[in-house]
This record gives C-alpha cells, structure tokens and sequence, in this order.
C-alpha cells in the first residue's frame, strides 16, 4: 500500500509539473523526507516518510529534483552577470516554515556546496539530522535552525508540521528572491524529554559562602521553569548561576556535576581581568596612563611588518579592541585571529610581527583581537613588581578574599590574559560586585572610581555585526537587555561558551553565569534568553 500511495503520488507530481508562477506555488510538493542512515542505506522510494520523531529518530534527510540546475534560475534573477558573478552572489535560500509560520531563513552561503551541485545537477539530498557531526551545510543549516533560528522552542512539545521551501536568491545592493523551486511537509512529533525531578526546586544556599544573605523574594518558579529547561539540555552545559542583590547572595546554582569549589574555565571573561590590573598598575605609577604607546615598551622595528602606524597605537587602542593590527578572531582567515596565535611559542612577537590594517582609525574602528590583550598582560607583566600573576594575587584576589583560583600560562610563562583564570562562580560574583561598588571592597577602595567608570563606559561602537553588538569599554562588553517593554542597560565580560559577568547599572543586581557550551552555536544567546525569559523576570517581578 505504501508503495503504490507513493508510486500515485510521483505520477500526480508529473503531472501536475513543477511550475513556479505564484499562481501555483501550492500545488509545489516535490521535496520528500527520509530517516534512514544514508551513510549505510541507498534511498528508495519506499523509505519517503511524513511523519518524524524530534529526541528520537536519529535520522532526517531531506530530498528534491529540480526541472532545471540551479543556475538556470539564478540567470532569471539576474540575466545580466556572468556565471562566476551568479555563483559568487546566489545560491539557494531554505525556509524553514512550522505550523504554516516561518521560523528561520537561511540564504547559503557561495561555500554551501560545489560549482557542479549548482550549474548541472538535478537531485540533491541534504542531510539535516545526524547522531554525528557532518561536515556538510544541511547538518550545520539544521542547527542554526534549531539553535538559533528559534526551531528548538517552536518545537519544544507536542506535535508540529514543518515546510521547508527551496528558492534561488541572489544578493546584490538588495537580496532579490525568485520564485519555489521545492517544497515538502512533514509531521514533527517531539518526545517529552525524561528529567530527574529533584534537579527542578530552587538549590537550598550552604552556608559558608562568605556573603550576606539576602531575605529578598524573588519568582521561584520561574527558576524551577529555568531549571527545568537546563535538566531538559534546552540550555546545554549550564554549570553555575549567582545572584549578587545589593550585595548581598540571593539566588546561588549549580547543574551538571559542579559545585560552589568548582574552578570554571570562563575563556574570554578573564581578557578583564587584564583590564583591573592595568588600571592598579596606572594607580601605584607603575604605568604612566592608558594613553602611552605601545612602542614605549617594545622597540617595534624589531618586530616584522613594521609601519609608521604602530607607533600610534596606544594601550588604550588595545584595551578598546580598536589597535588596528590586522587580526580579527571572527574572521578565520584573519593573519592574526588567535588559533594562528596559540600554536606559536612566542605569543607576543606574533602579535607584534602582524601588519596593520590600512582602513582601520586606531582607537575608532573595532576589531576583537584576542592577541592584543596578550600584549597588554606582557605590559603588566614587565612594569610591576614580581610580575602579574603575583601582583594580581597582591592586589585583587587577597582584598576580595579569593584564595581558590587557577592561572593558565602563555608559552613565556606569563599569566594568560587572553583568557586563562579560572575561578569560583561564586568568586566572579565578587569579581563583578566590585565594579558594581565602583571599586569599592569592605570600604577599601582596591579599584579607583574613575577607572571603574572608564572601563565600563562606551569607548567604541562595534560596528560590524556580532552575536555581541553594541559597545564595548575597557575589555568590558555593554547592551541593553529589554524585559516587559523596560530596558535595563549592563555592563559585562564575556567568554566563549556563554559565560558572562554581568552588572546592571540601574538596578542593584549581579549575575554570573558559568557555562562549558564551549563549541556551541547557541551558546552566547542561550545566556541572553537565560537573562530575558528567566533571571530578569523572577527578580525584577517577583510575583
């Protein structure tokens, strides 16, 4: 029977053609799903499916025949480029439609795909779920989908029909879209995902925390519903959550094996703690200020790539991400993102070996340049007594009462600032409440007021776009968050994996979240939903 359903089903889809005219876009159903190991099985006819199990079925794949190569339908979008000029602005555009809404687009990039998949072939199979990494587009187009096109919280529960539609787009001043190429439907069922229930209630504070307790309320189910969604793996790798009110401990967590002595490997979150310790260094006159330039420390023509330009880089420019040297982490083909960096043994010169970047204002134009705060650790390092990782212990750790931490170390054996410092969750909480105090710790000043506010204060636009738009101070990140229609603007440090350090500025609140989401896509607004949907609401409305 399901043989001859599908056999009608292809003599009717002939029939009928694929004709794309608006007129006729729904009567389009010329994209099938299967959940078979293609790696192991060849497709039949037979294995077509409409029906799919989200959490269970460990396969989906889907598959369409065009009447034409994909080129042919670029060439309508824009009959006068050539078909290096097509293939280097078009491709397909997937729509990932759930309950008749669309979810998320994705127009694949030029890298989506070889030249023969686009200017002759006519059948294309793309997997999308897999109990594996693939190195192919469909896999990793899936879980931006899923991850972070809002797919894995419209199919969160109960049953769902997904669409995906197939288009040619073209992008030239605007992105010009032709007409369905293909399309299919399926039923998505998701399966409750089983938690322990006793992860679910609000963790009873220990004591011995070395804070004041707060007796403030705040919404606890909407921390059992967070909980709930960490138990569930919603949001994955969630290993501590504190809240610091008028300093004071309110809300203190732990998921996924650790604990309150847990050491967290927060990544990026200590590139600030270069920051703190160049403003004491700036304050006991061991550093003149922000502004001198890097080449009162370093005889640039030394280094490779030399130009008249790095003699105006100041540490300010590093401390803004705003220096100018041709090294950008977000761009893989950056001559100095920092996977170029690590490999080498001397980390320092290959900063000071890069070119700078010709188009780029020092001290304007910003760039996130991991390799630069290495510098300035360096910096820290030679102008100090006994060295940064012993002046940092003197000066930050022994007046915040932190004694449980771990440095990571460069090649040069100098504290890693490029982010190495693992410390207590409950430690970067007092790490945040100190800039929350304007640098103030049990009445000491261990950090002056100005360079608190410089640090925190908009030093440079980031221009270009990012998973962090907004503004960033002295290796201190800056956004607004909006919660019910308010906005709360807040001061944070930032690491790879979700980890974050955040201080409000208008309401009295520090939050940290620890987080090994380490190669996750999700991972940085998986902590921005955590702060809007969650912890913002239960302590700002506490009914």
């Amino acid at each position: 029977m399901k043989l001859k359903y599908y056999l009608t089903l292809t003599i009717c889809l002939i029939i009928s053609g694929n004709a794309i005219s608006s007129a006729q876009t729904k009567k389009i159903e010329n994209l099938y799903f299967s959940k078979i190991d293609l790696k192991k099985e060849k497709i039949k006819l037979t294995d077509y499916t409409n029906s799919f199990t989200l959490n269970k079925d460990k396969f989906l794949t889907a598959h369409f025949t065009l009447d034409k190569p994909l080129i042919e339908s670029l060439k309508l979008l824009a009959p006068n480029l050539t078909q290096d000029q097509l293939l280097n602005k078009g491709s397909f555009q997937f729509s990932f439609l759930v309950d008749g809404k669309i979810v998320y687009t994705e127009n694949l990039n030029k890298g989506a795909g070889n030249i023969k998949s686009k200017t002759t072939q006519l059948k294309h199979t793309i997997p999308l779920i897999y109990p594996k990494q693939l190195d192919f587009w469909g896999w990793f187009m899936w879980l931006k989908f899923m991850k972070l096109g809002g797919g894995q919280d419209v199919l969160a529960k109960g049953n769902h029909s997904l669409t995906i539609e197939v288009r040619p787009y073209i992008k030239r001043s605007e992105i010009k879209v032709g007409a369905i190429l293909a399309k299919g439907n399926i039923t998505i069922e998701v399966a409750k995902a089983l938690v322990d229930e006793s992860l679910i209630p609000v963790q009873k504070i220990q004591p011995n925390s070395g804070w004041k307790l707060s007796k403030d309320n705040f919404n606890t189910k909407k921390i059992e519903a967070l909980n709930r969604k960490i138990a569930e793996k919603r949001f994955e790798n969630i290993n501590g959550i504190v809240v610091i009110k008028e300093n004071k401990l309110l809300i203190e967590e732990y998921f996924n094996g650790e604990n309150r002595n847990s050491l967290h490997d927060s990544r990026s979150v200590g590139k600030s703690f270069a920051s703190t310790m160049l403003g004491v260094a700036i304050e006991e006159k061991y550093i003149d200020n922000e502004n001198v330039l890097l080449k009162d420390f370093y005889n640039l023509k030394s280094f490779n790539n030399y130009s008249e330009k790095k003699d105006s880089i100041t540490l300010k420019s590093l401390l803004t991400m705003s220096s100018g040297f041709l090294g950008d982490d977000r761009d893989y083909d950056s001559p100095g993102n920092e996977e170029n960096m690590y490999p080498t043994d001397n980390w320092v010169k290959f900063s000071l070996d890069l070119p700078m970047k010709n188009d780029k204002v020092i001290g304007k134009d910003y760039m996130y340049f991991t390799a630069g705060v290495v510098i300035l650790g360096d910096i820290i390092h030679k102008s100090v007594p006994e060295g940064l990782v012993s002046y940092t212990d003197k000066k930050l750790f022994k007046p915040l009462n932190i004694t449980n931490y771990k440095w990571q170390y460069t090649p040069q054996k100098v504290g890693n600032t490029a982010g190495g410092i693992q410390l207590r969750a409950i430690d970067f909480a007092k790490y945040g409440q100190l800039y929350k105090n304007k640098g103030k710790w049990n009445g000491k000043q261990v950090l002056t007021k100005k360079w608190v506010e410089k640090s925190l204060s908009k030093q440079v636009s980031q221009a270009y776009g990012g998973i962090d738009d907004g503004y960033y101070g002295y290796l201190f990140w800056n956004k607004t968050y909006t919660v019910n229609g308010k906005n709360y603007e807040v001061s944070f440090c930032s690491g790879r994996g979700g980890n974050k350090i955040f201080i409000f500025k208008d309401i009295p609140f520090v939050v940290v979240v620890t987080s090994s989401a380490y190669d996750s896509l999700s991972a940085h607004t998986n902590t921005d939903k955590i702060m809007t949907d969650y912890i913002l609401p239960a302590i700002i409305d506490k009914e």
